[in-house]
């Protein structure tokens, strides 16, 4: 049978499959600090339900909460993802998609998960850039756009320490030299370490942040499977923070079991590195709950031997008990399957209450689970260092009446004027909620 033929009918009965199995709690029971975890449920055909990528109608937006409002920062971007503000007020947005990784769309599961990740937006080409985005009237557009830095390879996350501008490409942490007030850079970069990518990169985006002394760097790198099944030499280094000597370049791994870690914060009151991981796929729709949590030196969290917790997942061979033993169940559950990619703590927002004393949550949104979930900004709440209370809803309505996605949020920041900025990699735009008063 040729390939195409039977990767269709797989797909169709992936439709099937999606049709049979499908969520039997809400969103809400799989969050919060002690989410409602069901019996797996894996199916021969995992659930596929893609909500298709079209892009804003003209004139559209989300929605915004009560008391806020919602507008355009920049439009007309190429797939943005991250964002950061420099000290001026000026916005770095990495405009970027995964670069080529021929082995992990090997074998027809492979071919097949990339033509439906290709029909939710995410098989565009890396535009491999950094853009700058100046907003020298703040009317709250930006009026001047140019290319910050280019040829990179799937840049993501960005940090600022001194004049060192740091980029976190897919398989490489790069420094920059940076002077204020520039909008573009034009010198090679310095590498300062290597990082797990080649041809299989499965969790490609890397993201970085710095100490508060600015002494370490704090890098973010996924696994390269779901639940191990390529082989867990394949995982050496990765899903895992690393701690990186911003001096000599010497790493070690800070924190792991971390499927997918992608935003990473500090929060204000504790100084604790806070991390929003993506965690595992294809056992049923309510299951696993991605999370927000604190990161301890040396924590191991599960994966891929076990989730949320000491929760054992039987696909993974070989077995290791010991390790589930130490695994560190995670503070808070952000929904099953939600996608939480961004993560940002409310410290400089000037939005009003509850947007005070938390943490802003991109979530891009669900293709393993029915319903979706996810499509939306988040904020949970928190006192004392901790989240308290349930998430309240920032931004929704990225998804239109026939469940096709207009918008796509990832990245969000708070910008020097105190408003959020949130990337949409599908509607190709950076969006700002602001007070509505």
């Amino acid at each position: 049978m040729p390939k195409t033929r039977l990767a269709l009918l797989i797909m169709f009965a992936g439709s099937l499959a999606a049709c049979g199995e499908s969520s039997t709690l809400q969103v809400a029971d799989g969050t919060g600090p002690s989410p409602r975890l069901p019996e797996p449920n894996k199916t021969l055909i995992p659930t596929v339900n893609i909500a298709p990528a079209i892009g804003w109608p003209e004139g559209a937006k989300p929605v915004a909460a009560a008391d806020t409002q919602v507008a355009a920062f920049a439009e007309g971007l190429d797939h943005p993802r991250w964002l950061y503000v420099l000290p001026n007020g000026d916005v770095l947005v990495a405009e970027t998609n995964a670069p080529p990784k021929p082995d992990d769309t090997k074998g027809l599961r492979g071919w097949v998960m990339e033509k439906v990740m290709d029909r939710a937006g995410a098989g565009v080409p890396s535009p491999n850039r950094i853009t700058l985005l100046r907003d020298a009237d703040h009317d709250g557009v930006a009026e001047t756009r140019t290319v910050f830095l280019e040829n990179l390879n799937s840049p993501f996350g960005m940090t600022l320490v001194g004049n060192d501008l740091y980029v976190a490409d897919s398989d490489k942490l790069l420094r920059f030299a940076y002077q204020p007030g520039e909008t573009a850079i034009t010198s090679p970069g310095t590498k300062v370490v290597d990082l797990p990518g080649g041809p299989l990169n499965h969790h490609w985006t890397k993201n970085v942040v710095a100490s508060q002394d600015g002494s370490k760097l704090y890098v973010s790198v996924g696994s390269n499977s779901n639940v191990g099944e390529n082989g867990l030499e394949a995982e050496q280094g990765r899903a895992a923070i690393w701690e990186v000597d911003r001096a000599s370049g010497q790493h070690r791994i800070f924190a792991s079991g971390l499927r997918n870690p992608n935003g990473m914060a500090w929060e204000p009151q504790s100084g604790k590195l806070w991390t929003a991981v993506n965690e595992r796929d294809e056992i049923g729709s309510d299951l696993v709950p991605d999370y927000i949590t604190s990161v301890k030196d040396g924590g191991f969290y599960g994966w891929p031997f076990s989730y949320y917790g000491q929760h054992v997942d039987v696909r993974v061979t070989p077995q290791n008990l010991d390790m589930v033993a130490k695994a560190i169940a995670p503070d808070y559950a952000v929904g099953p399957h939600t996608a939480s990619l961004g993560l940002t703590f409310a410290k400089g927002s000037k939005l009003p209450a509850p947007f005070v004393n938390g943490a802003f949550i991109g979530q891009h949104g669900s293709w393993n689970r029915k319903p979706h979930s996810g499509y939306k900004v988040i904020f949970v709440p928190f006192e004392g260092g901790q989240p308290k209370g349930q998430p309240v809803d920032v931004l929704t309505g990225f998804l239109d009446s026939d469940e096709k996605a207009m918008g796509r949020p990832v990245g969000v920041v708070i910008d020097q004027q105190g408003d959020l900025l949130v990337a949409d990699d599908v509607g190709n735009k950076v969006w700002r909620v602001s007070s509505a008063k």
